[in-house]
């Protein structure tokens, strides 16, 4: 009897290594996820999660697919569809072009009293998080950025001459 209450207890310990193991994935941080490492394809090329019609955000980013975005599109972008209880019914993501990214925002769906909220993003990997409302339903850019260093150059020369001006006066 002593044994059979060993095994039981090693099978319950098990068990609840197993269960405690699969209730953590859901805690993976998409945020953090590592930049590839395989040679791009073009200058300036990016990824973005994809997936179609998935029913939450967690399985689009857990299952999206790792491949490099068309040559023609600029953006990643999010459709995402929800209950008036914010239950998530459908994820999208995908490459997209600027075309596709005009029509971000949330509009409210009377015959089916579901929410559609449409986000697009510019940048590696940028759309992890799905649009809820108003506030995160946007079109992000990265500003602008210098392509030469000749520019900061310049903006420090006349920021040295100024201080010096400064001081001679």
């Amino acid at each position: 009897m002593p044994f059979l209450c060993q095994m039981l207890a090693a099978a319950f310990v098990q068990l609840f290594i197993v269960s405690n193991s699969w209730i953590l994935a859901k805690n993976i941080n998409f945020h953090n996820v590592r930049l590839p490492v395989d040679p791009t394809p073009f200058p300036s090329s990016f990824k973005c999660f994809t997936c179609d019609n998935v029913v939450d955000n967690y399985n689009c980013n857990r299952w999206a697919e790792d491949k490099w975005c068309p040559q023609n599109t600029e953006y990643c972008l999010t459709v995402h569809h929800f209950t008036s209880h914010g239950r998530s019914t459908s994820v999208t993501k995908k490459c997209a072009t600027r075309e596709e990214c005009r029509f971000v925002g949330c509009r409210h769906h009377r015959e089916t009293s579901h929410t559609e909220c449409i986000s697009c993003c510019e940048g590696m990997i940028c759309n992890v998080d799905i649009p809820t409302n108003h506030t995160n339903a946007v079109f992000a850019v990265v500003h602008a950025r210098r392509t030469s260093g000749s520019s900061r150059q310049a903006a420090s020369i006349l920021l040295l001459v100024s201080v010096t001006a400064i001081f001679v006066l």
